[in-house]
């Protein structure tokens, strides 16, 4: 029998950067561990913030993460016209459009069944955020 459960995990308020939300998720959904094969989606209700999953070891994979994205898309772009919320309002939100808005990991054995050396991240774009809200969904047998 397929099982379904949701929880909304609300998280501390993050800088600016890429920060490991792994063992948040996994604390926030114990049902993981009553699903045998399936999936646990994870969704952002932001547009200013981002998801995705890369090294959780090397802290600089991060901190290089943050360079390039903030070269590729800079605040001071002049021809930004949506500045209400300050000037890194437009830039965090397309660098949210270049991330993910949801993630789906496959749980097996009751774990989520990622390589080694991945971790979950937040893909935090604005300098002062507020905390962030995830829906998490657990779905399977």
């Amino acid at each position: 029998m397929t099982q379904f459960f949701q929880h909304k995990l609300r998280l501390q308020s993050f800088p600016a950067g890429y920060h490991l939300i792994t063992e948040e998720i996994e604390d926030a959904i114990p049902e993981i561990a009553q699903i045998e094969m399936g999936f646990l989606q994870v969704f952002i209700q932001h547009t200013s913030a981002a998801l995705t999953i890369n090294e959780n070891a090397d802290p600089t994979v991060r901190k290089d993460f943050q360079t390039f994205v903030n070269e590729l898309i800079p605040e001071s772009y002049p021809r930004f016209i949506h500045t209400y919320e300050g000037p890194d309002d437009m830039p965090a939100h397309i660098k949210a459009s270049f991330f993910d808005t949801s993630l789906q990991i496959p749980i097996s054995g009751g774990k989520l069944n990622m390589g080694i050396w991945q971790g979950i991240y937040l893909c935090e774009f604005r300098r002062n955020a507020g905390n962030r809200s995830l829906i998490l969904t657990v779905f399977g047998k």
